[in-house]
């Protein structure tokens, strides 16, 4: 699936690479829809194209440091994108048994930027919505999420199967976004947990 290229990409990757927030936005807001259609085109679903658009720009932004080495982010997206997006329906598919709840998406939340965000009032509505997590959804989230480990190290620590972390993190990640959504705050707000 084609990319359409930022003209100043290599640059921006760099900037995000060092830890550059207003670049990784620029990057996020030129991508999302990409990412959303292309995730979308292989799951056939709303919510799981949202999570999966959450889940590889919070990778980019977990392994920044490796941005700098990439010859064609369009090539390292499309790879990411793919490769969640299986992961996703292999999950699924090992939870046949289970009920899916495939909700309606409640529209997409407009892009915003750094500057037209109350970022105080944003950190505060993320903290209560973390807060109002179960323990194990937040020790789950603490560690895949604020800390960057994988699901087999999150769940070495937490005695239990990688498998259940995924499913704490999917229950965390959808109890945030509804908080989120509750109070107004426009979808790129939900990559923005990862920056505190």
């Amino acid at each position: 699936m084609p990319v359409s290229l930022l003209l100043n990409e290599k640059e921006l990757l760099i900037k995000i690479a060092k830890g550059d927030r207003y670049a990784f936005t620029t990057v996020f807001n030129h991508y999302q829809n990409f990412v959303f259609s292309f995730a979308k085109r292989i799951t056939h679903s709303d919510d799981m194209a949202l999570e999966i658009v959450q889940d590889v720009f919070l990778n980019i932004w977990n392994t920044r440091s490796r941005l700098e080495d990439i010859e064609s982010f369009g090539a390292y997206l499309n790879r990411l994108v793919r490769n969640r997006a299986f992961n996703v329906l292999r999950d699924l598919s090992k939870k046949a048994n289970l009920t899916v709840d495939l909700e309606q998406a409640e529209g997409k939340a407009e892009a915003s930027t750094l500057e037209q965000l109350d970022y105080r009032e944003t950190l505060r509505i993320v903290d209560q919505a973390i807060s109002g997590l179960s323990p194990q959804q937040q020790l789950a989230y603490q560690l895949c999420h604020q800390q960057g480990l994988k699901y087999e190290e999150a769940g070495k620590q937490m005695g239990i199967s990688p498998q259940t972390v995924h499913v704490h993190m999917r229950s965390a990640l959808k109890k945030i976004r509804e908080h989120l959504k509750r109070n107004a705050i426009a979808f790129p707000l939900l990559v923005m947990v990862l920056l505190k």
